[in-house]
């Protein structure tokens, strides 16, 4: 029998396609992300089936739509009811581990934006009838992930088994402000170590001054990124004596905010060295023209995680830093590597780097993510690396989803996919006409009275964006307009493509319509 391959999975947290030297970046250091490129394949157009963490890390692990998961938005965990790809690869014989950012639960323990509000003079359903699927995934199971309860490892009430995952030591949360397993593990290190987090014991530092960014006083060596490629090696090293393959989640919470990159990190890049996208202080749409309004009066809070507009000494500042914290992540990568080629497993281990979602970075003149389905949010890296198959630096044009990572990796475990999985084996079924990105909004933000309900669809040429209950939509020619800051939707010249278009996302959202589950009998 062929010996079956192992799995080195690394994701990162709101990184976009091109901040890396293999995405085009002319500035950031990435040369042991830019390694697995060069032997391997990196997609181009490898797009999130929804831009916002929990949805696309639930829609990662199952190769399904989050309007056939469920989890729709932050807050909304991935239910135990749904099978993941790591389920299928336990069963099949793999060990299996997850070291770093999960975020298949909700880790904030704030309270639900959307409740059930019984209405004035109806009967209203008893607790248990107020939502149409009666397992709402608000029972105990689902509060593994809350920050403010994790008293002890995750592992230890997990008994054994975490959305398939039989290893699990986790760190929620971004930055300096990273908690979970990350934070036992930190406090016992250093007594004082909440004394070294957060804004107020920030080391000073008067070069640099953005929203969300400090000079964080925990040293690199104690930095969640170093946890997490140290507790890595570990784990690997265990596997080394081990017959059975593996497949092991590497999960970094950053590049995400905070801006808190330790040590040398923090001033590894200058801001004045930092170009602003093209597209800084452009684009007339109605968020756009609100946001904008609301840096110059001083209005938007820019302490949270809804989008904001900066200025250009501000957005300079947060991507130096965010480049610093990537520079991190790729050297604490080539640690883990490193091992893996000591411990002689990297000859059959396939190696997988990808990100959950984009971030504005500037783009437009915001920062974050949520709510327009700009090229920087929506494209995320993805690179592949098989020892067995050396591409050698191969790009590959086609269009690919968040979806299609579970069906490639278990086609290359040799493990037949369960019914109901959306995505497509990259390597071994064509590339779709077009792509679908899905989100649904908990709250309102600056720019907005109401919610958001968005979907869009990419193909080779276009991205269309469409809104339920607004009277604007998005339509973008990215062949002549890759900056997106010329909207076709109204324009007469965008009508071709416009009338195209929504076939074309009408064919794709019918094709992606939930085949799950299976008939009790035949017909």
């Amino acid at each position: 029998m062929t010996q079956r391959p192992n799995f080195l999975f690394i994701i990162t947290d709101q990184h976009r396609a091109d901040h890396l030297g293999c995405g085009g970046n002319p500035i950031v250091r990435t040369p042991n992300i830019d390694g697995l490129a060069a032997r391997g394949t990196m997609w181009d157009r490898f797009y999130v089936a929804n831009p916002i963490c929990m949805p696309n890390r639930a829609s990662i692990m199952t190769g399904r739509m989050c309007s056939a998961h469920g989890a729709r938005h932050n807050g909304i965990p991935l239910s135990r009811d749904h099978t993941t790809f790591v389920e299928l690869l336990r069963d099949a014989g793999y060990s299996t581990g997850l070291i770093g950012k999960s975020h298949l639960q909700s880790f904030t323990g704030l309270p639900a934006t959307n409740r059930f509000e019984p209405a004035e003079g109806l009967h209203a359903p008893s607790p248990h009838l107020r939502d149409a699927i009666k397992n709402n995934r608000h029972t105990a199971e689902y509060d593994l992930e809350v920050a403010p309860k994790w008293d002890k490892p995750l592992a230890e009430r997990t008994g054994g088994d975490f959305y398939g995952f039989e290893h699990v030591e986790v760190a929620a949360d971004h930055g300096d402000q990273a908690s979970g397993d990350y934070l036992l593990w930190a406090r016992q290190q250093r007594a004082d170590f909440d004394q070294l987090v957060g804004p107020d014991n920030a080391l000073p530092d008067n070069r640099i001054t953005a929203p969300q960014a400090w000079r964080t006083a925990v040293p690199e060596e104690l930095y969640c990124t170093s946890w997490i490629a140290e507790r890595s090696a570990a784990w690997l090293t265990e596997r080394a004596a081990d017959d059975a393959p593996f497949f092991l989640q590497m999960s970094f919470p950053d590049p995400h905010h905070p801006f808190t990159p330790p040590g040398r990190y923090w001033d590894m890049y200058d801001p004045a060295d930092i170009a602003l996208p093209d597209s800084f202080g452009q684009g007339d749409l109605p968020p756009l023209r609100a946001m904008r309004q609301a840096l110059a009066a001083g209005t938007d809070p820019r302490d949270n995680q809804n989008p904001f507009a900066v200025t250009e000494d501000e957005a300079r500042a947060i991507i130096a830093l965010t480049y610093g914290m990537i520079t991190m992540i790729d050297d604490a990568i080539g640690r883990v590597l490193t091992r893996l080629e000591a411990l002689g497993l990297a000859e059959n281990t396939v190696v997988i780097f990808t990100s959950d979602h984009g971030d504005y970075m500037g783009d437009h003149g915001l920062m974050l993510k949520l709510l327009l389905h700009y090229q920087s949010i929506i494209r995320v890296p993805f690179i592949w690396h098989d020892p067995a198959t050396p591409a050698q630096g191969r790009i590959d044009p086609g269009l690919a989803s968040s979806i299609d990572i579970a069906p490639t990796i278990l086609a290359r475990a040799g493990i037949q996919p369960y019914n109901g999985i959306q995505g497509r084996d990259l390597w071994s079924a064509p590339p779709p006409e077009a792509v679908i990105v899905e989100e649904d909004s908990q709250r309102a933000m600056t720019g907005f009275d109401r919610p958001q309900r968005v979907r869009t669809v990419v193909t080779d040429r276009h991205r269309m964006s469409l809104r339920e209950g607004e009277d604007w939509h998005e339509l973008y020619d990215l062949a002549a307009d890759p900056g997106e800051m010329q909207n076709l939707y109204d324009a007469s010249e965008g009508q071709p493509a416009r009338q195209a278009l929504t076939e074309i996302m009408l064919r794709r959202m019918i094709a992606l319509q939930d085949r799950s589950p299976l008939p009790a009998y035949r017909a």
